[in-house]
């Protein structure tokens, strides 16, 4: 089965330039271009595409909101988005939005194409280091745990939730949020490598969470580990 993708992003040749890339391999299929965030929620509802490649920074409806609104509309569909720095702070928002990851413009072809792999799968795409990097810089922008926070989104729920998992999931949580890989945290935790992704398996079944990243945002949250 090809991965269906479609491309969001205001500048043309950009989009031409990651088309030409996508039709050269045989499990790719791009199935639509977007210029706007409004216009990419219009095409990905009629679309259905396994993967959205969204650029943050558009005019109008930027892909922050597209990619919220997306999401929410378009269940099953993911987004990796792009940026040109890899702490630039709309990707970080991106990522709370719920984006599966995200991917420097001036990426290699192969690395363009592993990632819309990986995203398709279900993985996401943020080296656990980058994404640790990425929310120690903009961790200020998470709710303080115990404050009121907004509903759900706020420390003091988070925390609550934590309830669910046992001592030996939050130490796997508590791990990849400090930036462990899973061979590091096998390492550090005396298991094997598939019983930690097993663990990681559950904490984010337990918790609703959508990937890794989702996992690592929630831990800053919910005040399991604080920046720095």
């Amino acid at each position: 089965m090809s991965v269906r993708v479609l491309l969001v992003d205001d500048e043309e040749l950009l989009r031409l330039a990651f088309g030409m890339i996508l039709r050269a391999e045989p499990d790719m299929e791009p199935v639509g271009e977007a210029a706007d965030g409004a216009a990419a929620v219009e095409l990905a509802r009629r679309l259905r595409p396994d993967v959205v490649l969204m650029d943050v920074r558009m005019p109008g409806t930027d892909g922050i909101e597209a990619t919220r609104r997306l999401l929410r509309e378009v269940p099953g569909t993911r987004v990796l988005v792009l940026t040109t720095f890899d702490l630039d702070a709309y990707a970080f928002d991106a990522l709370r939005a719920g984006a599966s990851g995200f991917l420097l413009k001036n990426s290699r072809p192969e690395e363009l194409l592993g990632a819309i792999r990986d995203v398709a799968r279900g993985d996401a795409v943020v080296s656990p280091r980058v994404t640790r990097r990425l929310l120690d810089r903009f961790a200020h922008r998470l709710p303080a745990a115990g404050g009121d926070g907004g509903g759900d989104d706020g420390g003091g729920g988070d925390a609550e939730r934590l309830r669910v998992l046992t001592a030996r999931e939050r130490e796997v949580l508590l791990g990849a949020a400090r930036g462990l890989t899973n061979t590091e945290l096998a390492a550090a935790l005396g298991l094997a490598e598939p019983t930690v992704k097993k663990h990681l398996g559950r904490v984010m079944a337990k918790l609703d969470l959508r990937d890794r990243v989702q996992a690592v945002i929630f831990a800053y949250e919910c005040g399991l580990v604080e920046p720095g």
